[in-house]
């Protein structure tokens, strides 16, 4: 099953997996760079209109809340910490600052972590894409 045919001919395919998911994590293509990821918040586009490449075979699930966590609470974990030792503020002082805070980290980290997934999946040719690397002739093997 493809995903895409042979990139088009004025189409850049990304040089390694970091170009893809930098791609990605600007909302863009992780194909062609292009277009626009994203049709809604979190809602891939089902195809990109640069290069024709198929979004609808992405899964990325949870993952993208699960990184959005993670680098949250790595993040102002030692905030937190420093806040409750060093400072003399009320415990409602830090939660009126650290809730905010938080919730702005992990809502502006969901989109490019999710551009980020998808275009990993797509890198690595996951749940039906199809492995394309610059310079390959498409299907070909290694």
């Amino acid at each position: 099953m493809t995903s895409a045919a042979a990139a088009p001919p004025g189409i850049a395919l990304p040089a390694s997996f970091w170009q893809a998911a930098q791609r990605g994590a600007l909302c863009r293509c992780p194909r062609c760079g292009e277009a626009r990821l994203f049709t809604k918040w979190l809602k891939p586009a089902a195809h990109c209109p640069a290069c024709g490449q198929d979004w609808s075979h992405q899964r990325a699930d949870d993952f993208p809340a699960y990184l959005a966590i993670l680098v949250t609470g790595h993040v102002l974990a030692p905030i937190m910490i420093a806040l409750a030792l060093d400072t003399e503020l009320p415990p409602a002082a830090i939660l009126a600052l650290l809730v905010p805070s938080s919730v702005a980290m992990m809502l502006g980290m969901l989109q490019p972590a999710k551009g980020a997934v998808i275009a990993a999946q797509w890198w690595h040719g996951l749940h039906g894409f199809t492995k394309e690397r610059a310079g390959e002739r498409p299907g070909a093997k290694p």
